[in-house]
């Protein structure tokens, strides 16, 4: 591929598109985005989520980013946990995403530790040594330059702080990778059809997962990004990977 083309699922575009191309997407979903995750992984995405909470252990008074955090399922948790000494940013590039996220968590009372910030992961607005804990949760694959925002996570996480990476990953069975591509190839954009009318997004989304990086060649950026005891956790049969890295 051309240092100057990146791809857009099975596309190959101009670096400079791929941002447009993808919000796009997301003004196109938003307004039924949690309605097509629960319809998607068969509510399955609230126990990976569950999972990501726990192993960030997030405590009283800690600063969080939520980036990619689109309608504020990890923020409402990390709100509650980290109370009114704590801060938790919600931080997305793509503004129909922000506005529904608001709405639901404003919905839910949840007010003063929040903020929300549009922003793009490859160059996040905040000062080195900012957040306690970084999550991006089913993110990572839509960016750019991967590699890119890794580095600037790094940058902003205190020394001792942590890193969540939760996505879409490699089924390590063959026989249940086989289902997953069918699932996702034929099921899937016409379930988005249906309840959001919109087959191209969904068939994106499914393609984008296939070129994200497998369980391992993610750890390595990672770790090449300046995170140490980087590790990742099978979930639902390797169909989504939980990363995790320090930086010390």
């Amino acid at each position: 591929m051309d240092k100057r083309t990146t791809h857009f699922g099975y596309q190959e575009v101009a670096v400079e598109e791929k941002a447009g191309r993808v919000a796009d997407v997301f003004h196109s979903v938003a307004a039924k985005y949690d309605v097509m995750n629960d319809l998607m992984s068969f509510g399955v995405h609230r126990l990976w989520k569950r999972i990501t909470l726990e192993r960030a252990g997030a405590r009283p008074g800690h600063t969080v980013l939520d980036i990619a955090g689109g309608t504020g399922d990890l923020t409402l948790k990390f709100s509650r946990l980290v109370g009114p000494r704590g801060r938790v940013v919600l931080a997305d590039i793509n503004a129909s995403m922000l506005n529904v996220g608001r709405d639901k968590l404003i919905d839910n009372g949840v007010g003063g530790n929040v903020e929300y910030v549009q922003a793009n992961a490859e160059a996040l607005p905040f000062p080195d040594n900012t957040f306690d804990i970084i999550t991006i949760a089913f993110g990572l694959r839509n960016v750019t330059d991967q590699a890119k925002a890794l580095r600037s996570m790094q940058r902003i996480l205190k020394p001792g702080g942590r890193l969540l990476v939760l996505e879409f990953s490699k089924p390590v069975n063959p026989l249940l990778s086989t289902a997953y591509d069918q699932y996702s190839f034929r099921l899937l954009p016409k379930m988005g059809e249906l309840v959001a009318g919109d087959a191209d997004s969904y068939r994106y989304l499914a393609e984008s997962i296939r070129m994200h990086p497998d369980q391992k060649t993610l750890a390595g950026m990672m770790e090449d990004a300046g995170l140490e005891r980087v590790e990742y956790t099978n979930l639902t049969g390797g169909i989504v990977a939980l990363h995790r890295g320090i930086k010390l």
